[in-house]
């Protein structure tokens, strides 16, 4: 499930960062203005990755390379 919480938060972040960069929004692009629920629903699932990924800061099992 982390992985996964991982990846999400990866994409997340990539388009963040495209937007501010270079004023392009991937996932608008990906699914156009006809799809604006799915592109919804990306941006609800990731931002919920991202409130998971609070517990990783609390989590007692991480290894500190």
């Amino acid at each position: 499930m982390k992985k996964l919480v991982l990846i999400l938060l990866i994409i997340g972040g990539i388009n963040w960062g495209l937007i501010g960069f270079f004023k392009y929004n991937l996932v608008d692009s990906i699914f156009g203005p006809d799809f604006f629920v799915v592109s919804r629903i990306i941006y609800a699932v990731v931002g919920l990755a991202a409130l998971w990924a609070i517990s990783f800061l609390f989590d007692n099992n991480t290894r500190e390379d």
